[in-house]
């Protein structure tokens, strides 16, 4: 019997230290065999800062590969001879002397208005406020951190347009290549497209992977196709034609207001799904919070490094069941007061929201279940009518009865549009690849389409952070962890008179950070509705400007210019039928 060739590892250094990787896994993986690593220094306090998603939405994992500022671990796959290093701390990741700050202003750092007196000292400050106020430093030489040429010749140009590879863009993308006509179709995913399976596509399917769409304006007229600039990731950025346009984003676990939330071993599900390998995960003893289905995933998955299982209402009745055949302990109805620990969760405080009574317990992790939210920029970006619905406390697309979006000739499905069982996603997608092959447009705005989250009702969260904000100070309590902005930031800027989320991001930074408010708008929303006394749809959100996601500046200067798109009565026509002139599918 012929035997098995092992594939060798990739060897790398990792602060001067050599490390080594399984081909295919990410360094943050790789990083990750023994316990949560500690990746950056926060950009204000310098608070150690770990992986928080894992799946390349939040700014958590940032360090420099090869002299490029920045990189996210959980995005990056490892080279041989790689030189990677930790970010924003002097002399050592371990031991930062800027730290001091935490400690010295023990509630926050106000940069607006102090660092004024006396006036002989303000030059200090100013040095003191610029190394405060950024993430990373410039590439080290002109070498370090190229990009290289482009990898490839634009524009592309399809039909159909589908942005996201998950189960419901695969299904759509799918459909629309399997309609009649045989018109192309491109579908964008920022991962590895691995909902659509490992079997043959149609060969009018096109698919980019680790590709993200960063700008979608519309059309100037009606008769105009989408132009839009899409960029893949290790460089090179292009323009994308499109004839219609139908978005899945899906959605991502939210992130939670307590003290000390921004450690080392805080982690939403989605991180905690993404640092699981090979059955192993980076911790021994899991607090998870949240009671739902994702709750459940998880208790199954991590069997035996789940502590404890803890909610801010009832556990459903699927969750608890599943949380008692493994002999895990729940506590339904409690606050996530606080994380111990200060370089990593060492344990975890909780309240019953009912009898006041606190329970204190160890645990290395906490798993964030508690919440999914929709992947939203680019709906606002594009100008869809948005819409607060209460069932998750965000904001969605409104759809009529076809899956259209107020935009003509953009559609919406899945999870970032609003559903969530999975039947209910399904239809969803149905209903928009039937909308889209038979020209439907927006009709009746904000239909109620069955299987949607829930539109109005209380919102349990609201009332979570009403009784949160009555508990006594324990310590920072971070909102957004790009920028380092905690909650008495927050409070600070409403009894100075800010009122709303745009005017509030300007006074205090929050939603400006890398993530680009996706870990704190969310939160920041229930918080000034509570604080300001109005519903959070009058709170409103922020204007959403490109890119979509980072990119390098000189993936952009880099792009060729894609010429005079075609008339939209030639990009609907099917590939044979089009001019050589008018680009290729």
């Amino acid at each position: 019997m012929a035997r098995r060739k092992l594939t060798p590892p990739v060897r790398f250094t990792f602060d001067g230290l050599y490390s080594s990787a399984i081909p295919g896994e990410t360094l943050l993986q790789a990083l990750s065999r023994r316990r949560v690593p500690i990746l950056s220094r926060s950009i204000k306090y310098h608070r150690p800062r770990g992986p928080l998603c894992g799946t390349g939405q939040c700014a958590s994992c940032l360090v420099r590969v090869n002299g490029a500022p920045n990189q996210r671990a959980c995005r990056t796959f490892p080279q041989e001879g790689d030189r990677i290093r930790t970010e924003n701390a002097w002399p050592s990741v371990r031991l930062d002397l800027f730290g001091a700050f935490d400690l010295i202003f023990p509630r926050h750092l106000d940069t607006l208005h102090g660092f004024r007196r006396p006036l002989f000292l303000r030059p200090a400050y100013h040095a003191v406020v610029r190394r405060l106020a950024g993430t990373g430093k410039l590439p080290t030489s002109p070498t370090e951190g190229s990009l290289g040429p482009d990898p490839r010749a634009g524009p592309l140009l399809s039909t159909y347009l589908v942005v996201g590879g998950g189960a419901s863009g695969s299904r759509a993308a799918r459909a629309l290549a399997d309609a009649p006509g045989h018109r192309s179709v491109r579908l964008l995913d920022r991962g590895g497209a691995s909902a659509l399976g490992k079997g043959p596509l149609p060969p009018n399917l096109h698919v980019e992977r680790r590709t993200s769409l960063l700008f979608l304006p519309p059309p100037a007229t009606s008769a105009a196709p989408f132009v839009g600039i899409a960029a893949r990731e290790g460089g090179g950025a292009v323009e994308v034609w499109a004839s219609k346009v139908l978005l899945a984003p899906g959605g991502y676990d939210a992130f939670l207001l307590f003290t000390g939330n921004d450690r080392p071993g805080v982690l939403t599900a989605d991180g905690a799904l993404a640092l699981r390998q090979g059955g192993r995960v980076p911790f021994r003893r899991a607090l998870i919070f949240g009671g739902g289905r994702r709750a459940e995933t998880l208790i199954k998955l991590l069997k035996g490094r789940v502590a404890a299982v803890a909610a801010p209402g009832p556990l459903e009745a699927a969750t608890g069941s599943t949380a008692k055949a493994l002999s895990v302990p729940t506590y339904p109805g409690h606050l996530l007061v606080a994380s111990k620990g200060r370089r990593r969760v060492h344990g975890a405080l909780l309240r019953d929201r009912k009898t006041g009574q606190r329970t204190s317990m160890k645990v290395d992790a906490i798993v964030l279940a508690h919440r999914r939210v929709p992947n939203v920029p680019l709906y606002f970006q594009v100008g869809a009518k948005m819409h607060w619905r209460e069932g998750t406390g965000a904001f969605y697309p409104d759809l009529d009865a076809s899956g259209c979006t107020s935009v003509p000739r953009i559609y919406a499905a899945g999870e970032g549009a609003g559903f969530v069982e999975t039947l209910a996603l399904e239809a969803s997608v149905d209903r928009a690849v039937q909308g889209m092959l038979e020209g439907a447009s927006f009709r009746r705005p904000d239909v109620e389409l069955p299987g949607r989250v829930r539109a109005e009702g209380p919102n349990v969260l609201l009332a979570y952070y009403r009784e949160l904000l009555e508990q006594p100070w324990l310590g920072k309590r971070v909102l957004c962890p790009c920028e380092d902005v905690v909650l008495e930031e927050l409070d600070e800027a409403v009894h100075e008179g800010f009122t709303g989320t745009e005017v509030v991001k300007r006074f205090t930074g929050a939603g400006t950070g890398i993530c680009q408010g996706r870990y704190c708008l969310p939160d920041v929303l229930l918080l000034l509705s509570i604080l300001e006394g109005r519903p959070p749809s009058e709170v409103g959100f922020i204007t959403q400007r490109p890119p979509v996601w980072p990119v390098p500046l000189g993936d952009l200067a880099r792009l060729p210019a894609g010429g005079v798109p075609p008339a939209l009565e030639e990009l609907g026509a099917p590939p044979a039928t089009r001019s050589p002139a008018s680009g290729g599918a």
